[in-house]
């Protein structure tokens, strides 16, 4: 255990502490909370850099506290009314469908390695800016009315663009290792 890796690890516990305090309408709390885990992303990923500590598990656990702080987050924005519905569904499908990709072509004996793609990387960057956007509102810090509006359009145009470049990118790999066997 590195300590980019003992960061992240504090990233995946803050998660629950933030859906907490949406729950109890403290959102305030929920913004600070979501901003530190942002923080401590960057933070985990400059000292794994910075002083060589990057590991095999990092690798693994790193996304997967982001993934988890940024669904648990679109969900509860969605429950609680603030995004629609219907990007959060579309948002957590795609997560869902990439899974599923690498889980399936495993399953087939044809691994794939499912690396960020540019739309990807400006998809959750998207994501991220409407969840701050979205937070601070809630917790009255300032409005941004249109601005929010713009954003999920945004986020839901990357949403799919993303998804669809990854399907490609599946099914060109799946296509020529079939070809290749």
């Amino acid at each position: 255990m590195t300590l980019p890796n003992y960061i992240t690890v504090a990233r995946f516990l803050m998660v629950p502490l933030v859906v907490l305090a949406m729950i109890n309408g403290q959102m305030l709390t929920a913004f600070v909370l979501f901003m530190l885990a942002g923080v401590s992303d960057a933070v985990d990923g400059a000292i794994a850099r910075q002083f060589n500590q990057r590991s095999e598990l990092g690798a693994w656990l790193d996304p997967m506290a982001d993934k988890f702080l940024l669904v648990s987050v679109f969900v509860m924005l969605g429950w609680l009314g603030a995004v629609p519905m219907w990007l959060v569904i579309l948002a957590v499908s795609r997560d869902g469908m990439i899974i599923a990709a690498v889980v399936l072509s495993s399953l087939m004996g044809n691994p794939v390695e499912m690396r960020p793609l540019m739309v990807s990387k400006a998809t959750t960057l998207a994501q991220i800016v409407l969840l701050i956007l979205v937070l601070a509102e809630l917790a009255g810090i300032v409005q941004f009315d249109a601005l929010v509006g713009w954003m999920v359009h945004a986020v839901a145009g990357l949403t799919i663009v993303s998804a669809g470049a990854y399907l490609v990118t599946w099914l060109k790999h799946m296509a020529s290792e079939a070809g290749a066997g």
